[in-house]
């Protein structure tokens, strides 16, 4: 039997009404609508990628808990469909505190008194609750898989949603109503990636060897992955459920250079942190890097003088 055809979508003059309360309304134009301008203008206002991404990462990072769970992939198998779906509940708590933001009723925040629902998926689409219908919702795509993020602002007027609902009414949003009505704030943009994504499966193995000191894993992560930054994040990750997991992983420089020839430089020290950007990487967060000597323009005994020169 044919699927039955979706309904044609619903233009700016059309009439509206919410699932949830409220007399039927007319739909506006985005361009029209005064208060989700003002919103957006208040947004473009601040610096909103910088602070969305870093909202992102720490959401992500909270989720994964990679310094007590060894994990680093959100696509992961060992990461279940529960938790991914909890990045949304944790990114909406970041947005706030990036932006300086009230929890505040009747959504989740206010800005410039106009109510904001924030809305967060890891998926291809929104749930919007009936309380979030005909309102202002700022909606955050994670793509975890390609390490990107995209964020738009939107009234999700309920004509402008699908008919399905799930079982806590919630309902999505029509694409072709996303592709015509919602405002682009950030648009695909990449996210930092964890390098141990990178690692090949054989590779992940030797890294988180559990039967061997951390100082050996510490040593084959930066033999695997010579000149790529490595940040502070992954190699609490390496070191997960150790005290004081940085002090051990630098027991490992020397051995990283013995075994590998390579020169580790840290971001938690000035000189090192300078020396690496004269080379092009940047250590900032307390980064390390494993460098070759001739990348630094000395040979093997002239780059360990200068590391440990430089080692304070």
């Amino acid at each position: 039997m044919p699927r039955p055809l979706k309904p044609a979508l619903a233009k700016p003059g059309d009439e509206c009404v919410s699932d949830h309360s409220g007399p039927p309304h007319a739909i506006s134009h985005p361009a029209d609508d005064h208060d989700l301008q003002q919103v957006l203008t208040w947004l473009e206002s601040r610096p909103v990628e910088q602070l969305m991404t870093v909202a992102v990462v720490e959401a992500i990072e909270y989720v994964l808990d990679g310094a007590r769970t060894f994990r680093f992939d959100l696509e992961s198998p060992e990461v279940d469909s529960d938790e991914r779906r909890t990045v949304g509940v944790k990114l909406q708590y970041r947005i706030l505190e990036a932006f300086g933001l009230p929890k505040e009723r009747p959504l989740d925040t206010t800005i410039l008194g106009v109510p904001v629902e924030l809305k967060a998926t890891i998926g291809g689409n929104w749930a919007i609750p009936r309380e979030g219908q005909c309102q202002i919702c700022l909606l955050t795509q994670v793509d975890a898989k390609n390490d990107r993020y995209r964020t738009f602002l939107m009234r999700t007027h309920r004509r402008w949603l699908n008919e399905g609902k799930n079982q806590d009414s919630k309902r999505t949003i029509r694409a072709d109503a996303r592709d015509a009505y919602a405002i682009p704030v950030v648009a695909w943009t990449p996210l930092p990636r964890n390098p141990l994504k990178d690692l090949t499966p054989e590779q992940v193995a030797v890294v988180f060897e559990p039967r061997v000191g951390i100082k050996r894993r510490v040593t084959a992560l930066f033999g695997f992955l010579p000149e790529v930054v490595i940040p502070r994040v992954a190699i609490e990750t390496v070191a997960a459920m150790a005290k004081d997991p940085l002090r051990r992983a630098r027991q490992a420089k020397p051995d990283i250079f013995f075994n590998h020839d390579l020169v580790v430089l840290m971001g938690t020290w000035t000189p090192q942190r300078e020396l690496a950007a004269e080379h092009g990487f940047d250590l900032s967060g307390d980064a390390w890097v494993a460098v070759r000597p001739e990348t630094l323009g000395a040979d093997l005994a002239a780059a360990k003088a200068m590391m440990d020169r430089t080692d304070s």
